[in-house]
């Protein structure tokens, strides 16, 4: 076995990959991977530990997975050192869950829906992506092709990534577009990545730096349905925004992608075409919250222009949120003081900050929630960081923190900057 892969790295590829052409045992699914792992936390062990472990006894009583099943999989050491061989000579490496250069986006944006293992081609670095994602359906029309066109290289131009899925149609274009025009692309894959890996002009866009190609599945994997939907989301995952050029209603991978991402808690900005003839789909995205792709007339302000689109549609979602919050909080006797475990747990909302600083109270006590909490949200600016990131640190919800980040905003003890939008303690203060 290749000695550049952790064993972590070894376990997992046992586990999760396929491995020749045997088809006696089947890998995990990633629901019972992720089974595996929450039982590895719980008894403080990391998947390398498996590969020593004589007895998988406790281990299939723990996740429900048979320990016929377990042992068979981990007892693959032959065909995993074929395996990584025929791999590496093909230009392929492949990294896991556990190893530091995976992607962060996709642990923090799918969480446990991100892939357990990844293979690739091309400059790792590029997978701490950012970037615009350009999807759309295999048959397009003239303009829409133009259009892919004109966006590719309107990113190459301003040095933004462009994401695709390798797919004939709008995928194809723009990721060629984007590479003749001298910028990165990368390529999430859903089949046969080895075969795409090593035609002439993707070889020579690998050696360049210019070209990541990534996938999910087998590095030969034929081309399925369900691994081409699967794949959408890493797709969104590690851009920064997306963009659909054409997109059928309600069917279709480009749609059932755009959706899925819209319904996410955390979302990229997903812009659509909305100029020339764009299908019934494009006009529906726009109803469940995508934004229109803006016309941008001058070179080079792309980037200006996506951000503060951006900003502008969080921004709105902010305060919608906040006045939601306002309305949706029902005081109880003023019995109420701080937030219980039992609230947590039924997502009671807090009421919101005043917005202009209290007198002491006479006691030691502070005088409200939001007195309360106050030494604790500015023990925690420091450095500049976003509400979403700040809500997770504090185990609240965004709207109640919005709240109560404006009022601290307001008395100017803490500061709001933009591009992106971020907090930041006032010095001094």
């Amino acid at each position: 076995m290749d000695h550049f892969l952790t064993d972590d790295t070894k376990a997992i590829i046992l586990l999760c990959a396929v491995l020749g052409k045997d088809k006696s045992v089947a890998p995990l699914k990633l629901t019972e991977y992720n089974t595996l792992v929450q039982w590895l936390r719980n008894t403080n062990m990391r998947p390398a530990a498996l590969l020593s472990l004589m007895d998988l006894r406790e281990v299939a009583a723990g996740t429900g997975i048979k320990q016929e099943r377990l042992s068979a999989l981990l007892d693959r050491g032959v065909q995993l050192g074929f395996a990584i061989e025929e791999w590496q000579r093909n230009g392929l490496w492949i990294i896991s869950r556990s190893d530091q250069d995976y992607p962060t986006r996709y642990k923090s944006h799918l969480k446990e829906k991100a892939p357990p293992l990844l293979f690739g081609a091309g400059d790792k670095n590029l997978l701490q992506g950012g970037g615009v994602a350009i999807v759309g359906s295999r048959n397009i029309d003239i303009e829409g092709e133009d259009f892919t066109r004109h966006a590719a290289e309107e990113c190459a131009f301003c040095k933004i990534p462009v994401v695709s899925g390798g797919a004939r149609g709008v995928d194809q274009i723009a990721m060629s577009s984007a590479l003749e025009a001298g910028g990165k692309t990368i390529g999430v894959l859903a089949d046969n990545l080895l075969k795409a890996s090593i035609e002439r002009h993707a070889r020579y866009a690998i050696a360049e730096g210019q070209l990541l190609l990534i996938s999910p599945y087998h590095p030969q994997a034929r081309f399925a349905v369900g691994s081409a939907m699967g794949r959408n989301k890493l797709i969104y995952a590690i851009a920064d925004y997306g963009l659909v050029v054409s997109a059928d209603h309600k069917k279709g991978g480009t749609w059932a992608g755009a959706e899925e991402e819209l319904k996410r808690q955390r979302s990229i900005t997903i812009f659509v075409r909305t100029t020339g003839n764009v299908p019934l789909g494009n006009k529906k995205l726009l109803e469940l919250g995508a934004m229109e792709w803006p016309a941008v007339t001058v070179q080079g302000v792309l980037p200006e222009t996506l951000a503060e689109v951006t900003e502008n549609r969080v921004e709105k979602e902010e305060t919608s949120q906040e006045n939601l919050d306002l309305f949706s909080y029902q005081p109880q006797d003023n019995k109420q003081d701080s937030e219980s475990t039992d609230d947590k747990k039924e997502g009671v909302t807090l009421p919101a900050p005043p917005l202009t600083e209290e007198k002491p109270a006479e006691s030691d006590q502070p005088s409200s929630i939001y007195a309360a909490i106050l030494p604790v949200l500015l023990g925690h600016l420091s450095s500049p960081v976003t509400a979403d990131d700040l809500a997770e640190r504090l185990d609240v919800a965004k709207g109640q923190l919005n709240a109560w980040l404006k009022g601290a905003v307001e008395e100017g003890k803490v500061k709001k900057l933009k591009n992106p939008v971020r907090y930041s303690i006032i010095d001094g203060k």
